[in-house]
């Protein structure tokens, strides 16, 4: 048994998460409270700057294989170009005391008490934590890294991205906190429903209010209270209709023969429209759009229809430049009449959602590698990149590139600025890791 998982750990409790995929840009911290309390601890820990730089940018790389979470150990191999090192994080689990002392801290505070109960590790437990005095997040000498690459800096970049990467883990599931200090969280729940039956067969009712004494006189039991605030909730609204479903995939060859037919096309697009008017004419959903005119129409034929003769005869009789309607017809693959538009028609939005877009990018990237933008309407461009991103009148933000001095669809829309910018602006700091 190694010196950091002690005799507070009961049995291995490993558990297994597998990679993540590579990231393009974007906060290299978790978002959620638990997740930012523990990057913080880190970087409290470790406060040199370039080290924690280097590993942000590897943990979005892709290169770090699957995780193992365990008490007091976290591990993973890593792939540093040619070569695979074992990387691992440990840290001091809570001996049987100190999680007693923790349990009888958590059934003072009746709110994190129901919350644990239910489910839920609420951001006020670290209260609790500082009362017992006890450790939940890394700190000096308790958190330690060990990676058999070569590198000069300690905490090598392995390691540290790997602690970033247990922040994204801790969004979904910040119980993983509690298991590298040596409970699971089925554990956990027992051990604190065993504080609260000791403190009711002792008597403990100084709280007349208190929804977990057994002795309260209703003969109920903890998991009986729960019950019945579960079937008091009011009934929650029914989930909204399905998105109406994409048109089928074109077939390789003309259905009837006929060179450039467009039947198949025009088949799908009139079931389509069938049914949006039969959603809105019993209630459902918004009125659908109106028709496509002449242009419209032949962009949706370019840009759906699989045979290179079809959109040749288009680009002849739509009288504009090759370049229009090719250009058009990229947009639409990416989102339709929607993406034509933003294609075609710049606007100004308000100034409201312009600045939510700032704080969105603001609070999603790095302030230290947030790209330079200029910003002119609905076009958001990355400074001497020849990137830009446009956001539609939908909510939508398109990326686009420049290509022979013309600006051209890069991908498909998004609601997050943030999201559609890492996307566009793709790994920068990759080969300065390898």
């Amino acid at each position: 048994m190694s010196e950091a998982q002690g005799s507070g750990a009961r049995g291995s409790g490993a558990r297994g998460f597998p990679a993540f995929a590579a990231r393009r840009g974007g906060r290299a911290r978790g978002q959620s409270f638990w997740a930012a309390q523990w990057a913080e601890a880190v970087e409290d820990v470790w406060p040199e700057e370039g080290p924690l730089k280097k590993g942000r940018s590897f943990a979005r790389t892709g290169r770090i294989g699957p995780i193992t979470v365990s008490p007091g150990r976290v591990a993973a191999e890593v792939y540093g170009g040619e070569e695979t090192y074992t990387t691992q994080l440990t840290l001091t689990v809570l001996d049987d005391d100190e999680w007693d002392l923790l349990w009888e801290r958590t059934a003072d505070r009746p709110a994190e008490t129901e919350a644990l109960l239910a489910g839920d590790l609420p951001e006020d437990l670290l209260e609790a934590v500082e009362d017992a005095r006890v450790r939940m997040l890394p700190g000096y000498g308790d958190l330690d890294a060990d990676c058999d690459c070569d590198a000069l800096d300690h905490p090598c970049p392995h390691a540290t991205a790997l602690a970033y990467q247990l922040s994204w883990l801790l969004d979904t599931d910040p119980w993983l906190l509690l298991l590298i200090r040596g409970r699971d969280a089925e554990e956990a729940v027992e051990e604190l429903k065993s504080a609260l039956l000791l403190r009711a067969l002792a008597g403990d009712d100084e709280e007349d209010d208190e929804p977990y004494d057994e002795e309260a006189g209703d003969g109920t039991t903890p998991d009986d209270s729960l019950q019945r605030a579960a079937y008091a909730r009011p009934a929650a609204a029914l989930p909204a209709l399905p998105p109406l479903p994409e048109p089928p995939a074109a077939p390789e060859e003309p259905l009837t023969g006929i060179e450039a037919d467009p039947l198949d096309r025009l088949a799908a697009d009139a079931a389509l429209r069938a049914r949006e008017l039969l959603a809105y004419a019993h209630g459902f959903g918004a009125a659908p759009p109106e028709p496509l005119d002449v242009w419209q129409a032949t962009v949706r034929l370019a840009a759906t229809h699989p045979d290179p003769r079809a959109a040749e005869r288009l680009r002849t009789g739509s009288g504009r430049p090759a370049e229009d309607l090719d250009r058009a017809a990229a947009a639409w693959r990416t989102g339709g009449r929607a993406a034509l538009d933003v294609l075609e028609h710049p606007w100004t939005p308000p100034e409201q959602q312009t600045a939510r877009a700032r704080t969105a990018l603001a609070t999603a990237w790095e302030a230290e590698e947030l790209p330079p933008v200029d910003v002119d309407g609905n076009l958001w461009t990355l400074t001497g990149r020849g990137l830009q991103l446009r956001l539609g009148r939908d909510g939508r933000w398109y990326p686009y590139r420049r290509r022979d001095g013309l600006w051209w669809p890069a991908g498909p829309p998004s609601a997050d600025p943030a999201e559609t910018l890492a996307d566009l602006t793709g790994l920068a700091d990759d080969d300065e890791l390898r």
